[in-house]
C-alpha cells in the first residue's frame, strides 16, 4: 500500500513538472519550437533551432541570441519566455514577447535553455544569416562568410531559401561554398564526390579542415583519393599565393632600401664621399614627422605637412655638414669617413638628449591602416603598398630634377668629368654643397616613410647604413637607374631567402653574392659614363 502511494506521488510530482515546463506564448509555433528546446536530446534542439530561424517570427534572431547568452529563460510557474537580469539572489523578469514586467524571481522558478558546444556553433552560424536580408551585397557577402567559419546543415536551409534569388555572383559563389560543405557530410558517396570536386579550387580554411577529415576518416578508397588530390591542389595554390606576397613584401623592402640609398647614391657618385652620418639624416627625417605630429594630431595632415618639412630638414643639415667638414676634406677618403662617422655619434646623441633615448612611435593615417583581402590566404598591407607608390614618386621626381633642371645638368657634368666641368664655368663647389643637400633631403624623405613602418629611434639609421651603400655599390655608383633596379632585387631576393635560412643567414648570404658581383663587375649593374668614370 506505502509503495503504491510512494509511485503514485512519484508519477504526478513528474507530470506536475513536465506541465510546468510546457510553453505558451500565444503562438503555437512558437511554442512547439520552445517545448522542443526544453527536451534533453541535442538533435532535436537543432531541429528547433533551424524551425525557429526559418520561422517568419519578427524576433527569431533575438530570441535565439538570448539563448546563447542565456538571457532568455522559461518562467516555470506561469510557463511564458522571459529576459532575466541578475539582481543579487534573484533575477528581475521581463515576458520576451510582450514586454511587460513580471517581477523579480528566485534562479529555481527559471529554467534555463540548456546547449553543448556543437549548438553554439549552429546558434554562431544562424546568426550570421541575420545579414542575408541586406540591401549591400557586401553585407551579405560579409555574412555569408562568417558563416563559413563554422558550416552546418541548419545554414544549408537558410542558404537554399535564399540562392535562388541572390543576383551577386560572389555571394552565389560564397552560398553554394557552404552548400557543398555541407554536402561533404552527407551519407551519399556521389554527393560527397561531387562536393569534393566543387571546392577543389577553394582556399577557404573550412574546405581544407573538411577535405583532411575526408582524407583520413572516409570509409570509402575513391572518396578518400579525391579529397588528397583536391588538398593536393589546394596547397599548391596555397604554395603559389605564397610566393606572391613574399613578392610583395620583397618590394616593399626593396622601395625603402631604395629610398635610403638613392641620396647616398647621388652625394657617393657626384663627390665620392663616404658619407656614415648618412643614415642619421635618415633619422631626422623620422623624428621630423614625429615631432610634426605631436603639434598636429592629424595623422594625415601631419604625414603631409612632414614630407617638405623633412627634406628641408635633413637637407639644410646635409649643406651644413658639407660647408662645415666634408669640403675641407676632399680626396681624403679615410678622414671624411672617419669624420662623418663622428658626426653620425652626434646626431644620434643630440636627439638622445633633446627628444627620447627610447623609440617612439607615430601613428599611420587611417587610409594606410588595415590591408587588402585578397582572398583567405593572401592579404597586402595598405602601408606597404603606398610605401611602394611613394618610392616611385619619388624616383620620378628625382629623375626628372637630374634630367630637366639646370642643377641636374651641372650635376651630371660634375659626376663624369669634374676638371672638364670646371672649365666650362661650373662652379663645382656650390654644385656640391646643392647635391649633397639634395641627397641629404631624400634621405630625409626616407625616415618619414620608415616612420610608417617601424617605430623611430636615435639608432633608425645604423639598420640601413651598410645596405644603402650595398645597394649604390651593386648597382652602379651615381646611377639612378641602378640604385632602383639593384635595391628593389636585393630587397626581393633578401625576402626569398628568409624563409628557409632565417633573417640573419639571409642578409650574410645577400652580401657575399654583392662581394662576389663587384668582384666580376667593380662597377655594378649600371657603370657610370664619362672620362672620370673610366680613369
Amino acid at each position: 500500500m506505502i509503495t503504491r502511494f510512494l509511485i503514485s506521488l512519484v508519477l504526478c510530482l513528474l507530470a506536475s513538472a513536465v506541465e510546468a515546463e510546457i510553453v505558451s506564448t500565444g503562438d503555437s509555433e512558437l511554442d512547439s519550437i520552445f517545448e522542443a528546446l526544453i527536451e534533453k536530446g541535442f538533435a532535436k534542439k537543432e531541429q528547433a533551432l533551424a524551425k525557429l530561424a526559418a520561422s517568419a517570427h519578427p524576433r527569431r534572431f533575438e530570441l535565439i541570441e538570448g539563448i546563447l547568452s542565456g538571457k532568455l529563460r522559461l518562467l516555470k510557474s506561469r510557463k511564458r519566455l522571459v529576459w532575466v537580469e541578475n539582481k543579487g539572489r534573484s533575477f528581475v523578469t521581463t515576458d520576451a514577447i510582450n514586454g511587460e514586467m513580471l517581477g523579480e524571481f528566485k534562479k529555481r522558478k527559471l529554467k534555463k535553455f540548456t546547449i553543448n558546444n556543437q549548438l553554439r556553433r549552429v546558434i554562431k552560424g544562424i546568426l550570421a544569416t541575420r545579414d542575408l536580408d541586406s540591401d549591400d551585397p557586401d553585407i551579405r557577402l560579409k555574412a555569408v562568410e562568417a558563416m563559413l567559419a563554422n558550416p552546418s546543415p541548419v545554414q544549408s536551409l537558410l542558404i537554399e531559401s535564399r540562392l535562388k534569388s541572390e543576383e551577386n555572383p560572389s555571394v552565389r559563389a560564397a552560398m553554394e561554398l557552404i552548400l557543398a560543405l555541407n554536402r561533404m557530410g552527407s551519407g551519399d558517396k556521389l554527393d560527397r564526390l561531387k562536393a569534393i570536386e566543387s571546392v577543389s579550387q577553394s582556399l577557404q580554411p573550412s574546405v581544407r579542415e573538411a577535405l583532411v577529415r575526408l582524407s583520413e576518416n572516409d570509409a570509402d578508397p575513391s572518396v578518400r583519393k579525391a579529397a588528397d588530390s583536391a588538398l593536393q591542389r589546394i596547397d599548391e595554390r596555397i604554395k603559389q599565393f605564397g610566393r606572391v606576397e613574399t613578392f610583395f613584401f620583397g618590394l616593399s623592402l626593396g622601395s625603402v632600401l631604395v629610398l635610403a640609398a638613392i641620396g647616398l647614391a647621388i652625394t657617393f657618385g657626384v663627390m665620392g664621399v663616404i658619407n656614415m652620418a648618412h643614415g642619421e639624416l635618415i633619422m631626422l627625417g623620422a623624428y621630423t614627422t614625429y615631432l610634426i605630429q605631436q603639434v598636429l594630431p592629424d595623422a594625415t595632415i601631419s604625414l603631409l605637412l612632414s614630407i617638405p618639412a623633412a627634406f628641408m630638414v635633413s637637407g639644410f643639415v646635409g649643406i651644413a655638414i658639407e660647408r662645415g667638414v666634408i669640403r675641407h676634406l676632399y680626396g681624403r677618403p679615410l678622414e671624411t669617413l672617419l669624420a662623418t662617422f663622428g658626426i653620425s655619434l652626434i646626431l644620434q646623441q643630440m636627439v638622445r638628449t633633446l627628444i627620447s633615448p627610447q623609440n617612439v612611435p607615430v601613428s599611420n593615417p587611417g587610409f594606410m591602416s588595415g590591408s587588402w583581402q585578397i582572398n583567405s590566404v593572401l592579404s597586402l598591407t595598405y602601408n606597404r603598398m603606398y610605401i611602394i607608390l611613394f618610392c616611385l614618386i619619388v624616383f620620378a621626381g628625382l629623375f626628372l630634377v637630374l634630367k630637366k633642371t639646370r642643377l641636374g645638368l651641372q650635376v651630371r657634368a660634375v659626376s663624369q668629368n669634374r676638371q672638364m666641368a670646371r672649365a666650362m664655368g661650373v662652379h663645382s663647389a656650390r654644385v656640391d654643397a646643392l647635391t649633397f643637400g639634395l641627397g641629404s633631403g631624400i634621405a630625409g624623405i626616407a625616415g618619414v616613410a620608415l616612420s610608417q613602418l617601424t617605430n623611430v629611434g636615435p639608432n633608425l639609421g645604423q639598420q640601413y647604413i651598410v645596405d644603402s651603400f650595398m645597394v649604390v655599390v651593386f648597382g652602379g655608383v651615381g646611377n639612378l637607374w641602378g640604385t632602383l633596379i639593384g635595391g628593389l632585387g636585393l630587397g626581393v631576393a633578401n625576402k626569398f631567402l628568409e624563409p628557409w635560412a632565417g633573417a640573419v643567414m639571409a642578409k650574410i648570404l645577400i652580401l657575399v653574392f654583392v662581394i662576389l658581383f663587384i668582384q666580376k663587375r667593380p662597377k655594378g649593374l649600371f657603370p657610370q659614363k664619362g672620362r672620370a668614370a673610366e680613369a
